[in-house]
């Protein structure tokens, strides 16, 4: 599956260094609201030591990792909902992700121009949430207007309105969905319509830790709101740095951020898979935890879905201490699993498949 994350938050507080600082990628960080209109995308690899051992066993000469597609989204303006600043543009752009991480200021720098009061990162956060809301009521209010003409002899219909009007209380009472505690076949249907309060979130304090009073990171435990405490600053500065060199300047061997994608996977609940071709490329898959050996082939084609015969499956672990797939295939490690087999986290997943004549 693509794995988007929308970087979201007031104006400068860091959504465009931490772009920088994530894809490599050189944009515009200019020390003024609204410096980032269009939204920047850039692709960055989800490292992965499984990839190097399996590659390293069996002497594949391309590693290819799954992918994380981060999108630096405009600053957000208070009334973003009717239109303010970039308001229209800016929600529009954050429908179109898989998941959101807000970026709070929690940094002190002065000379950083701040668009809000003080530093608040609890303000920001309500800030936000609050033109999210907004928007998705005015969304669904005209769903509801729509599925009360369907509802007549239609229990799908009802279905849907008995959700969306649970789901229009919620959002009254100033909670985003993504809060709400819904039951699986409530967010299933609610995430049809592309509202944006049902997107996992992921909070980045933007600072060093002791820039952040315990009672906002109490807060935060409390409430079950993941959050990451990274200065998002050194992040960028480290990041022109081998490890090796990191390390040599008493700087951490791996640089914060990869916890930010680490987490987004925990967040939306994925597991990664490995297909070995011909044994000259390993390559990670990105699959939603619980989905079949099928599914997992439809994620590599669409051919090994649609005409999927059986799935070869051997887990790295296991295929590290056979010490080659010959040796493993000798010792019956590797099995044959039908359609339905649940495909579990490090997988090494052999599809064969049938075409129709």
């Amino acid at each position: 599956m693509k794995l988007s994350i929308g970087i979201v938050g007031l104006p400068n507080v860091g959504k465009s260094t931490l772009f920088q600082a994530l894809t490599k990628k050189q944009v515009d960080r200019s020390n003024y609201p609204f410096c980032t209109i269009d939204p920047n995308v850039g692709v960055v690899e989800v490292k992965d030591e499984r990839i190097d051992k399996i590659a390293e066993l069996t002497g594949a000469k391309n590693k290819i990792y799954a992918t994380v597609e981060f999108v630096d989204i405009a600053g957000l303006a208070k009334d973003a909902h009717k239109g303010e600043g970039l308001g229209n543009k800016f929600l529009a752009e954050i429908r179109e992700t898989t998941a959101i991480v807000y970026v709070l200021r929690a940094f002190r720098d002065k000379q950083v121009v701040n668009t809000h009061s003080g530093i608040n990162a609890l303000e920001e956060k309500e800030i936000l949430d609050t033109e999210m809301i907004l928007k998705d009521l005015e969304a669904v209010e005209k769903i509801i207007k729509g599925l009360e003409k369907q509802v007549k002899n239609d229990k799908q219909a009802q279905k849907e309105l008995d959700i969306l009007k649970r789901a229009e209380k919620i959002l009254q009472q100033g909670t985003i969905l993504f809060d709400a505690n819904l039951e699986k076949e409530e967010e299933t249907i609610i995430n049809n319509y592309q509202l944006l309060t049902i997107k996992p979130r992921i909070y980045l304090l933007n600072g060093h830790d002791q820039e952040i009073s315990q009672e906002i990171i109490e807060i935060f435990k409390k409430n079950n709101w993941p959050y990451l405490i990274i200065d998002v600053l050194d992040e960028l500065e480290g990041a022109e740095f081998s490890a090796q060199e990191r390390v040599s300047l008493g700087l951490p061997f791996e640089l914060e951020l990869n916890q930010l994608i680490t987490e987004s996977y925990k967040l939306l609940d994925l597991i990664t898979f490995f297909t070995m071709a011909k044994q000259d490329e390993v390559r990670a898959w990105a699959l939603i935890k619980g989905k079949t050996a099928s599914q997992a082939g439809g994620t590599v084609h669409g051919d090994f879905e649609d005409y999927f015969i059986k799935a070869e499956v051997i887990n790295w672990q296991d295929l590290v201490y056979a010490g080659s797939l010959a040796v493993a295939k000798e010792k019956g490690i590797v099995r044959a699993e039908g359609r339905e087999y649940i495909v579990q986290d490090g997988d090494i997943v052999e599809i064969k498949s049938s075409k129709r004549g």
